[in-house]
């Protein structure tokens, strides 16, 4: 395996963790209070989501695209 393929797996399984994360936190009350309020996530909720999101993609292109 090449080393922008570990990189890639590596990236892969942080952007799902923080997705993960993200859900959870959307879950909770202080979020679940916010969105009917403002209709928005927290700051927090939507960092999670975005880095995971980027994370995600990226390594899967990495995965796919990389060197081979």
């Amino acid at each position: 395996m090449k080393t922008q393929q570990i990189i890639g797996l590596a990236l892969l399984v942080l952007g799902l963790i923080l997705l993960f994360f993200g859900y959870q936190a959307s879950q909770g009350l202080d979020d679940q209070v916010a969105e009917a309020v403002t209709g928005e996530f927290t700051d927090e909720t939507m960092l999670y989501w975005i880095a995971g999101g980027v994370s995600t993609v990226v390594g899967l292109v990495l995965l796919v695209f990389g060197k081979k």
